[in-house]
């Protein structure tokens, strides 16, 4: 009996997650990466005759594709948490499940989420740029920067990340913890947290952090109306997905003052021109989406995705089968 084929198309795919696959399932990965503009012809060339696709890539996962793989096509899971690069609503359509990998890049996520907090608030960016060209400076008004000790935490989708950021900052004598979703979070009352509409989060807020996925209803959240409400005090950081934000009205709000700094470790688009007007920004820190980005996060991430696959061609549910969450 011939072996179902499972294609991964990003050649980075950690070899934890193949050694599950390994006997079990005919595997091929492609030998691309994201940015080369030659991996979304070669994973059109690659996809007939599928029986299941690792979709590690940030290429959308549209109608035309499906349609080249076949009607053979019984599983598919990213190797993330969000799904806004696959076409949710087609999948569904043809019946296929769809998985995905939250929950274990949570703690790594909530890290770099507290990492950016500091860095962006305290300044790191011009600090470390500064010392780097001889100019450290001396004096008690230099580099004045902002503090996490009794301020307001908004948190715009309070998911497993969410959490895990609150968990974090329990120990930074966080004044307040305020939230934004459409219904109560059950583990919200534990946490402290309480849920406000998202205009209340954003005026009250000195830290706004989007932990919430890209939806129709989060895509350009943070616009240039949104953040006239923002305090002129007030850090942004975004570990969400880059759209989340609208780059060009950050840019503004920066650059006038109207918000102090930024953190981002997710941009839209993904990389970031070193020549974006957001990077030569001294109070916009930028990291290249780091987030999961440990050794152990991405070899768990990638043991969920095969056994997503695996469980799915067993007639079992998926060990993470998505749901898209509502946020706001």
């Amino acid at each position: 009996m011939s072996l179902k084929k499972v294609l991964i198309v990003n050649k980075t795919f950690p070899k934890a997650g193949l050694d599950l696959l390994k006997n079990k399932v005919e595997t091929t990965v492609l030998p691309y990466l994201d940015y080369q503009p030659e991996m979304l012809p070669e994973i059109k060339k690659n996809l007939a005759g599928s029986h299941a696709l690792i979709w590690n890539t940030k290429h959308r996962l549209n109608k035309e594709l499906l349609d080249l793989a076949g009607p053979q096509l019984e599983a598919i899971t990213t190797m993330a948490s969000g799904v806004d690069h696959i076409d949710v609503a087609e999948v569904a359509k043809r019946g296929i499940p769809l998985g995905n990998t939250p929950d274990c890049l949570n703690n790594a996520v909530a890290d770099i989420t507290v990492g950016l907090m500091i860095a962006a608030a305290r300044g790191f960016k011009p600090g470390i740029q500064e010392v780097e060209r001889g100019e450290w400076k001396y004096g008690v008004q230099w580099k004045l920067s902002r503090h996490i000790n009794g301020t307001t935490v908004g948190i715009v989708g309070l998911g497993g990340i969410g959490q895990a950021v609150v968990r974090r900052l329990k120990g930074f004598d966080v004044g307040k913890f305020v939230y934004s979703g459409r219904t109560d979070k059950p583990e919200a009352k534990a946490l402290g947290v309480e849920r406000v509409p998202i205009d209340q989060l954003l005026k009250e807020s000195d830290y706004v952090l989007l932990c919430c996925p890209l939806t129709q209803e989060t895509k350009h959240l943070i616009n240039r109306e949104t953040l006239k409400l923002m305090k002129d005090t007030s850090v942004i950081v975004n570990i969400g997905r880059g759209d989340i934000i609208d780059h060009e009205a950050l840019y503004d709000a920066l650059k006038e003052g109207r918000i102090f700094a930024a953190g981002l470790d997710v941009t839209s688009p993904e990389p970031i021109s070193k020549d974006h007007p957001l990077v030569s920004l001294p109070n916009c820190l930028i990291i290249p989406h780091l987030g999961s980005a440990t050794a152990d996060t991405r070899d768990a991430m990638a043991k969920l995705s095969s056994q997503n696959i695996l469980q799915a061609f067993e007639g079992k549910p998926m060990a993470y089968p998505n749901i898209v969450p509502s946020i706001l």
